[in-house]
This record gives C-alpha cells, sequence and structure tokens, in this order.
C-alpha cells in the first residue's frame, strides 16, 4: 500500500477553489432572505443623545431598523469573554451600543432591507445625535492621571494587572550580573485582514423554533455555546453553527461579534433569512486587532554572555472591550514565552491590561507568542552587542541542552522536548554565515548596508490538558473529538471538531486515516464545520489542530483498528494478538495468503451475521483527546535585509527558514504554512500598522493607507525542517501554522538594526517603513557626527 504520512499530497480541497466552486458564507442565498447594513459611529467616544429611525424607515425597501434598547428590551445579553484572571474587570459589550460608543465603527443601529444596496443607503438617513466626549488610544496614555475614562467599572482604565516569575530571585541575578541592557520597545498593532471578510446569515424556523446561523468561524460548537446560553438565552440545541469554506482566520474569526448576534435576532424576530457581509472598511474597524504592546525589558548576564535574568514590564492595549481570549493572549501566551530556548535562572514578567477607545484587541496569527519572541530576541541581539560577541553564538551558548529535558522554566511551562542547536547550524549552512558577514563588511566599504538577524525562537501551542487551563481562567476545554465512521464498503468517514480555514485538513487528517487503515486515499472523506454532524470540539486556532485534532483522529483510529481487528480474529479462526494488518489486509502473522480485506471486514461489522459474541455491529469510533501538555515548537530563522540610506527603503534579500514541528505529516503544506507565516510577521516588520491618532480615529482604514506585503516584497524563502517528535501525542507532531509570524518579525527587526549600526542606531520601532528608516538615520548621522 501507498505510504502517505510524510508523503508531499496534493490537497484535495484544493479543486474547489481554484475553480471558484467553493462556498463562503457569501454565497449563500435562500428564499425571502433579507440583507442588514450595519450603523456605525464615526467617533471614538461620545455619548448617544437621540437615534432617529423615521426616515431610514420610510425607505422603499427597508423592512426594519434595529437599536440597542430593541435588543436589551428582548433581554439579549452581552457578549462574554472566554477568559477570567483574578480582579478582572469585565465591563458588558452588547452588540449595539446604548447610551455610549466607545469606540469608532461601534455598531449603534441595523437596518434591515430588501437588498444590501438598499439597506446601505437606508444606513445614511439614520440620524443619530452624539455628545462628543474625549477619547484615549494609547495604552500608556489611558494611565495617565486624569485620561478619559472607557468604562465606568475600570478605575484608571485598568482592566487587570497579571504577573509571572520570581520578582526577588530576578533582582538577586541583577545584582550579581557583569552586564545589563535595557530596550524599550513598541509592539505595533495590526489588523488581521483575512482574504474572506467576516459573513453571518441566519435562518428561522418558527415552526420548530430552530435558528441556523451559517458563519464564518474558527470554531463553530464555540459560537452556538456562547451565542445560545449566554447571550440569545436560547437552548443549546435549538441552534445549529455552520461554517462553510472560510478564506482565512488568524485568530480573526475565533470569537463571536456583534454582527451575528443581530443576524440571529433579526431573523427570529421577522421569521426570514437575514444577512450581513462585511465591507473591507468595516473589517478594518470592527474585526478584532492583534499585538500592540507598549514594553520595557532588562536582560542580565554574566561576563561571558550566558544570560542570569530578564525583567519585563508590558502595557497591552485591550481596546475598548474584552473579546473571547483577550485577556489570555498578553498573559498566559505572552509571559510564560519568556524563556524562549535559553538557560534562565530567574524571569519576571508584570503585564497591565488596559482598555482603550479603539477596536477589541484579542489573538492574532501567534497571539503572544510573536510578542513574546520580539522581545527576547531583541534582547538577545542588543546583549550580544553590548558585549560584543556575534548574534548567533551569543543564542547558541544560552540554548537549552538536548539532556535537559523535561525542562521546568521560571515562568511556569515545562518544555517536553528540543534539540536547537541542529536547527541553527542547518540555517547557518544554509545561508553560509561566515561569507555573508564577509559580504556585510565588504559592502559597507562601498556605501552599501546590509543586517544579518537572528530569530532562535520557541512556540507553546496546544495548549493542555484541559484541567490546567481550567485552573488558570479558561472558561473552556482544550481537548479535541474525532469520530471516525466506517461503510458498509470500507469508505470512512471522519467527523472533526477542528475546523479548516486554509490550513488543508481535509488532506493531512484523510493521509493519517489511510495510512492507519491502509486504504486509498479517496475512501476518505473529512467532515467539519457543523454542530449538527460533529461531535462537540473546540475548534481550530493556536496551532492545535495536529497536535490535539489529528491525535483525537489517530486514537479513534486505533479503536477501529482493534475492532476490526477483532472481527478478522474471529473470521480466521485466531487470538486477536495474532492479526496484523499488511497491505491492506487483516491476515494472520505470518501467513499473509490467509487474511481479510479491510473492505471484507468492514461489510462484516454491518451485515453482523459473524461477530464474536458480544460484540457490537457497525464499525465506528469516536475518541476525545486531551493533551498531558503543550508542544513546543522551535527554529531558526535569518532574514538578510539591506537599508538604502537615501531613502530608507529596506530590501529583504533572503530569507532562511529551519524549523522543528516535529514529524511532517504533509511537507508540502508545512512549507505553505510557513511562507505564509513568514509573509504575514514580514509584513508587520516592514509595513503595516493599524494607527489609531490621539483622538481614537483610525487612520489606517483602507488598502491605500495599511500596507500589506506583496509578491515583490518578499524573496524566494529557503526552508528547512529538523524532526524531533513531541514524546506526549500518539503522532509525535507539532505545529507549524504560526511559526513563520512568530519568528520572522523579529528575524527582520534585528537584520534592520544590524544594517543600521554604523549609524549608532541600536533600536527602532516598527515598522521599518522607508520614513522611520530615513529618518532614524538622519538623526543617527546628527549622533555620531
Amino acid at each position: 500500500m501507498e505510504q502517505y504520512f510524510g508523503k508531499a499530497v496534493k490537497r484535495v480541497e484544493d479543486p474547489r477553489f481554484l475553480t471558484g466552486s467553493g462556498q463562503y458564507t457569501d454565497d449563500l442565498s435562500l428564499p425571502r432572505m433579507a440583507h442588514v447594513a450595519m450603523v456605525r459611529t464615526p467617533f471614538a467616544h461620545a455619548r448617544i443623545r437621540r437615534i432617529d429611525t423615521a426616515q431610514a424607515l420610510e425607505h422603499p425597501g427597508v423592512v426594519a431598523v434595529i437599536t440597542g434598547q430593541a435588543l436589551r428590551d428582548a433581554n439579549i445579553g452581552s457578549i462574554p469573554p472566554g477568559w477570567l484572571l483574578p480582579d478582572i474587570k469585565t465591563p458588558p459589550h452588547y452588540a449595539i451600543a446604548v447610551d455610549r460608543v466607545r469606540h469608532a465603527g461601534e455598531i449603534v443601529a441595523a437596518v434591515i432591507a430588501e437588498s444590501r444596496a438598499i439597506a446601505e443607503d437606508a444606513a445614511l438617513l439614520v440620524d443619530v445625535e452624539y455628545e462628543m466626549l474625549p477619547a484615549v488610544s494609547l495604552g500608556s496614555a489611558a494611565l495617565a492621571s486624569g485620561a478619559p475614562a472607557v468604562h465606568d467599572e475600570a478605575i484608571e482604565n485598568v482592566c487587570f494587572r497579571w504577573s509571572i516569575g520570581d520578582q526577588a530571585a530576578v533582582d538577586a541575578e541583577f545584582d550579581r550580573a557583569a552586564k545589563t541592557v535595557k530596550l524599550s520597545l513598541r509592539n505595533s498593532r495590526l489588523a488581521p485582514n483575512a482574504i474572506e471578510p467576516r459573513a453571518s446569515l441566519a435562518q428561522y424556523v418558527r415552526a420548530s423554533d430552530e435558528l441556523t446561523l451559517w458563519t464564518t468561524s474558527q470554531n463553530p460548537h464555540i459560537h452556538r455555546l456562547i451565542l445560545a446560553a449566554f447571550v440569545l438565552g436560547i437552548p443549546e440545541h435549538k441552534l445549529r453553527v455552520i461554517s462553510p469554506d472560510v478564506g482565512g482566520g488568524f485568530g480573526s474569526k475565533i470569537f463571536q461579534y456583534p454582527e451575528e448576534v443581530i443576524v440571529l435576532y433579526a431573523a427570529r424576530k421577522l421569521n426570514r433569512p437575514v444577512k450581513w457581509t462585511a465591507r473591507r472598511t468595516e473589517s478594518f474597524v470592527s474585526d478584532s486587532h492583534g499585538r500592540d504592546h507598549e514594553s520595557e525589558a532588562e536582560l542580565a548576564a554574566d561576563d561571558e554572555g550566558h544570560v542570569l535574568a530578564l525583567r519585563v514590564k508590558t502595557i497591552a492595549n485591550l481596546g475598548a472591550y474584552l473579546t473571547l481570549f483577550g485577556p489570555v493572549v498578553p498573559t498566559y501566551l505572552y509571559g510564560t514565552l519568556m524563556n524562549g530556548p535559553y538557560r534562565f535562572r530567574a524571569i519576571h514578567c508584570a503585564v497591565t491590561g488596559v482598555f482603550t477607545h479603539t477596536a477589541p484587541v484579542d489573538a492574532l496569527r501567534g497571539a503572544g507568542r510573536p510578542e513574546a519572541t520580539y522581545l527576547l530576541e531583541r534582547m538577545m541581539d542588543r546583549m550580544a552587542q553590548e558585549l560584543g560577541q556575534d548574534p548567533a553564538e551569543l543564542r547558541r551558548k544560552n540554548f537549552i541542552q538536548p539532556d535537559a529535558f523535561p525542562y521546568q522554566t521560571p515562568v511556569a511551562l515545562v518544555y517536553d522536548s528540543g534539540n536547537y542547536e541542529p536547527a541553527l547550524d542547518k540555517a547557518l549552512t544554509t545561508l553560509d554565515y561566515k561569507r555573508a558577514r564577509e559580504a556585510q563588511a565588504a559592502l559597507r566599504k562601498e556605501g552599501r548596508y546590509l543586517g544579518i538577524g537572528f530569530s532562535t525562537y520557541l512556540e507553546a501551542c496546544g495548549l493542555a490538558p484541559s484541567s490546567l487551563v481550567g485552573s488558570l481562567g479558561a472558561q473552556a476545554g482544550q481537548w479535541e473529538s474525532a469520530l471516525v465512521r466506517v461503510m458498509p464498503t470500507g469508505k470512512v468517514e471522519v467527523f472533526t471538531g477542528a475546523h479548516s480555514h486554509g490550513q488543508g485538513h481535509e488532506t493531512a487528517f484523510a493521509q493519517i486515516v489511510a495510512d492507519d487503515l491502509q486504504i486509498p486515499m479517496d475512501d476518505v472523506v473529512i467532515v467539519h464545520g457543523d454542530t449538527a454532524k460533529v461531535p462537540f470540539g473546540w475548534g481550530s486556532y493556536g496551532s492545535r489542530s495536529a497536535a490535539v485534532g489529528a491525535s483525537a483522529l489517530k486514537m479513534a483510529l486505533n479503536k477501529i483498528r482493534d475492532k476490526a481487528a477483532g472481527i478478522a480474529a474471529h473470521l480466521l479462526e485466531a487470538a486477536p494478538e495474532d492479526v496484523e494488518m499488511t497491505g491492506g489486509q487483516l491476515h494472520v502473522k505470518g501467513v499473509p495468503e490467509r487474511g481479510k480485506s479491510f473492505s471484507d471486514i468492514a461489510l462484516q461489522a454491518h451485515l453482523a451475521h459473524n461477530l464474536p459474541e458480544g460484540m457490537e455491529p457497525g464499525l465506528e469510533a469516536t475518541h476525545f483527546y486531551d493533551p498531558k501538555n503543550f508542544v513546543y515548537p522551535f527554529g531558526t530563522h535569518v532574514a538578510v535585509v539591506e537599508v538604502d540610506p537615501e531613502t530608507g527603503r529596506v530590501t529583504l534579500q533572503r530569507y532562511v527558514a529551519v524549523d522543528d514541528c516535529g514529524p511532517l505529516i504533509n511537507p508540502m503544506i508545512a512549507e505553505g504554512q510557513v511562507h505564509g507565516g513568514i509573509a504575514h510577521g514580514v509584513g508587520q516588520a516592514l509595513l503595516e500598522h493599524a494607527l489609531y491618532d490621539e483622538q481614537g480615529q483610525f487612520v489606517a482604514g483602507s488598502f491605500l493607507e495599511y500596507a500589506m506585503p506583496r509578491a515583490d516584497d518578499l524573496p524566494l524563502f529557503e526552508i528547512d525542517h529538523t524532526v524531533t517528535p513531541s514524546p506526549h501525542n500518539p503522532l509525535g507532531v507539532k505545529g507549524i501554522g504560526e511559526t513563520g509570524t512568530i519568528a520572522s518579525t523579529a528575524a527582520v527587526a534585528n537584520a534592520v538594526i544590524d544594517a543600521l549600526g554604523p549609524f549608532g542606531i541600536t533600536h527602532l520601532d516598527m515598522p521599518f517603513t522607508a520614513e522611520n528608516v530615513w529618518r532614524a538615520i538622519q538623526g543617527g548621522k546628527k549622533a555620531v557626527a
């Protein structure tokens, strides 16, 4: 039989996407379907004095206009966060504002009409009278004395104060350190910009009192649970959530959004389907953003460059409201990653979560891990610069050694496995590091400025176990489900709680099934994204699909094989332990000619004419897999840039990535994930910035102002892997979808700062646009002079 695991199989889902046959939420159309347009405030902070909907209601084709008061009168609840911290402030987040608006783009009314065009025209006729109030958009400014209050219940705009690590131990290490370095760092805010804007379509069936929501979700069961139980106040089984083909998410489609609440309410009230699809300008101001940290960091080392301690203070801008994972991203997904792959004696990280008059901030590809890696890798480069040591070798001397695992870090995590030097060595060899440094020195004599930047990152993904995350404040589990159903002909359906929105699950999961059951891949179909079909699961985010979702699948397949072996043993008059499976046949060990095909066994299981005593008919198995620990991908990324001192333009010349995510299920898919991740991280480093002005106005609200990386901004990536299996899941796999983003921002930043060294520049905040770099060079020239 053909071996599938580890093979670069072409994605089975791609033909429908490449031929325009995919079915996305906005493609759906139902009889009598109405359309909704949102009326959004242009102001960051204002009191709503009056909403006049009369003109809009008179507009031909308008069906209804919904206000926040109408939702409150119908007992529609607040959208809750999904992670709680000690003493956290959780102000209500209603789908439509009632008395005050707290960020530009917040919804103040919804217009339902016979067509989208009519709804959008009528939305312009809704007259809202505002009383302008002062606003604050920067996290540190929100903490200042006298800053405008975002919520009355959050004194000084503080949502939470959180810390991890031993502060006294850190202080002691700093006291004995031979060298310390300090940096102030800004991790800029980003907009997610998935290629498919968010969309929702709701249908109500009065006869059964049931709602169906088609929506762009990364986790349909979470949507159903929260929307039904906490927001609408209806029985969970009365809401079906379907997430069809989804065009990218990057974390932004994890959360429950006001628009989903509005279409559900409207569909039930009007007894007709209601659909909303975002315009791109809406997406910029209503999708949850990512990053936005202001940090002070200090690193201590001995005189040989062995790191001792790290001290971090971060202000995390949470925006105007808490969304699902908002509290955990800058805390347990950030502070616990400060150790990286290095041997620290002590670490202390303190985070203040702050409300501002901006769009909510939550998980964005990497979710806390890129922020931690950026900070740590910038500090490592700064220490190397201060000590006059090579940045690659400083990292090498501080790596945790392979015989030290499992490794307890000073910030709670226990790394299960790791072997960091081979990835570094492979990256240096691919780059030809010695020659690259020689070329850099030679070109500087010609007035050309090359920079080489490293990021030896470590990621924690596949959050687990559920008991642990629950104790830390998660209002959810972190297990995953898989149901394997074998049909009488031996064809297989897999129902997974994981969700694919570009990752290639339909291919990779089918490869696992085909290998395990020794059947053709064409005999396997993967079903996901429908709460009425798949068992409860927690969805896809945090690079958990392979480590958790595929592990659940593997465990269910083990049950299928065990039952199949039992049936085969009975038919062959042998003991189950004497039956093995090779070449698609279940046979007695050593007697391959005496066997039964898998399809023969499947048929017998369903006919039930001759089953072992006490065995149930059918061939179906479900498994709920709750991991014992996170998994810990790692690697080395190296960026080579050239900076034009006359214009400030940064050109990315080379990019080398060596990642370790354990065994590769499909190397082609893994490489594609790395490519996309690198592009995402490079975009943050060089181009992207979701910028607000001091009055809370979003000034990057279109692709004219918000620059995304294009093909000609990127070189051909040089990709390689090492393989260190995770010891605690049945496949040994680790996540790969976020590694590129986690590593690349820091690698490019370090390369840019390396290039700017001759100008006396030791740090510059992102993004490294031509203007920002040119201004820094001018300032550096003056300082050097």
